[in-house]
């Protein structure tokens, strides 16, 4: 699914009207009826509404949605925030079809016409939509003010009132909805984690607008679903044998992080890499021969951590560095001595990134077309702070391309930035990966892809997307709160087979 500007989103809305052709009252009546829709079948309509509307054309959303919940004999109260001017064409047309009907409607003109909702009430908001470009103030913020202090359910239309699409909303005055309810395609604002709080749970209805509009225009920004994933996946041919799906060195763990290395390795296997030999010090080999027995191991020469200055990297097609290794003077110099040694991708994770953040003169000697897996303050220790989420997704870009590797910012819709300006959001995943280790495994899985001869954006959108399906599959078996890591790596095969089998 493309992810478009506000202005994408206008212009496809006149590419639907001018193409289909559909008049735009029309199109509003059949975004109206999709919200209607989805109000009866998630059992709204036993509830009376109070409607705020704008004198856009999301206003006029919610004027259609306000005759429709008449007609069904829901108790409706409609505002109107006034200003003295018209309202565009299709909301006057909107609101003389309410005239006909017996639902009340009201004008606000003052802070005296504002009243308290009943507080059974379902809010529906509907005052500006993805047009808006500037904060709200004046009359227009009290008004936000005051519906948020309702105590009222919220149910958004388009997006929440105050909201951009494409920018930060930090500061601004913004309806905090329980539900958003928008049209055809995730926005840019529900996708970042400072707008949670504001969109509540988001519902994308589709409203025909016309599929042949994406295919006139160039879009560096996607959300990555089930058709993408089995685009990419590659299933294994019946005559492979271990050698066609590579060999991955993983240098990870130190005393006291060695789980570190067992979940990153396992979940190695578990993702199809052919052969794993894993660098750790000497005190985790009995740990790691006992757990996988299906790894190599390869012993560093110190007992607590990792220092592989002595490694022979010729045999391997991948390496994935990191997980649990710890800042030593030592491993530092490891990290150093390997990225002047190694020029295919790597996946770079955890303690190598908070080194190359103590470091940056060591982001010009990643190997080309590396997959660094930061989350947000890894990110920032390395590439420096950001004022909001949206800065920070700019200045992963821009970082990509600068130093041409792929940067996977984790996250809730985890963003994995390519070079050359391309940026893909992922679907899958929940709160129950808010646990330590749950990186490690994608360190796992990624190494593990790139290993099979995925390419790096490939390995990375794709393995960030069956790491989250994993985890959706665990938090069902096992509840948000108590899934593990490890049993996230447990489902990897199952999240394979839902992909495979497109269920």
């Amino acid at each position: 699914m493309q992810i478009y500007s506000a202005e994408q989103l206008r212009l496809w809305d006149k590419y639907t009207i001018e193409h289909e052709p559909v008049s735009s009252i029309d199109l509003m009546e059949r975004a109206a009826s999709q919200c209607m829709q989805w109000l009866d079948e998630n059992r709204y309509l036993v509830h009376s509404f109070t409607v705020f509307c704008g004198k856009g054309n999301n206003g006029g959303d919610g004027l259609a949605i306000a005759r429709m919940l008449s007609a069904k004999k829901c108790a409706v109260v409609v505002y109107i925030l006034e200003f003295g001017h018209k309202g565009t064409e299709d909301f006057q047309i909107n609101l003389a079809r309410l005239h006909k009907t017996d639902v009340e409607i009201r004008f606000i003109q003052t802070r005296d016409n504002f009243r308290e909702i009943p507080a059974n009430d379902i809010v529906i908001d509907a005052l500006f939509g993805c047009g808006l470009n500037r904060p709200l103030d004046g009359l227009t913020a009290e008004l936000i003010d005051a519906i948020n202090n309702s105590g009222n359910e919220i149910i958004a239309i388009d997006l929440p009132s105050g909201l951009y699409v494409d920018k930060s909303s930090v500061g601004n005055k913004v309806i905090r909805a329980s539900v958003t309810l928008s049209f055809q395609c995730y926005k840019l604002a529900f996708l970042v984690a400072e707008n949670a709080a504001l969109v509540g749970s988001v519902h994308i209805l589709d409203i025909g607008l016309d599929k042949r509009y994406p295919l006139t225009i160039e879009n560096n920004l996607e959300l990555v679903g089930h058709q993408l994933a089995a685009h990419i996946y590659r299933p294994r041919k019946e005559f492979a044998h271990k050698g066609d799906f590579g060999h991955a060195l993983l240098i990870a763990g130190a005393l006291g992080k060695m789980g570190a290395a067992l979940l990153a390795a396992k979940a190695c296997l578990r993702s199809g890499i052919g052969l794993l030999t894993c660098h750790i010090p000497a005190c985790g080999y009995t740990a790691m021969q006992t757990a996988i027995p299906e790894a190599m191991v390869e012993l560093d020469n110190e007992e607590k951590i990792n220092s592989a200055t002595a490694v022979d990297l010729s045999n391997y097609d991948v390496i994935g560095i990191g997980p649990g290794i710890g800042k030593d003077p030592a491993t530092k110099k490891m990290l150093r001595e390997i990225f002047g040694r190694w020029i295919s991708p790597m996946v770079i994770d955890a303690d190598a990134l908070n080194i190359i953040g103590e470091e940056k003169a060591l982001l010009n000697d990643i190997p080309p077309y590396s997959i660094l897996t930061p989350h947000p303050k890894e990110f920032e220790r390395i590439f420096g702070p950001a004022a909001n989420d949206f800065e920070r997704l700019q200045s992963a870009i821009e970082n990509a391309t600068k130093y041409q590797c792929v940067i996977v910012l984790k996250g809730h819709f985890t963003f994995v930035a390519e070079p050359g300006g391309k940026g893909t959001f992922n679907s899958t995943g929940n709160a129950g990966m808010a646990k330590g280790g749950s990186g490690d495994v994608l360190t796992g899985m990624i190494t593990a892809l790139v290993g099979q001869g995925y390419s790096a954006a490939d390995a990375a959108v794709f393995g960030v997307y069956l790491h989250g399906l994993a985890a959706d599959i665990a938090a069902a078996d096992q509840s948000l709160e108590a899934m593990l890591p490890s049993d996230l790596v447990e489902s990897i095969g199952r999240a394979y087979r839902k992909v495979s089998r497109g269920s």
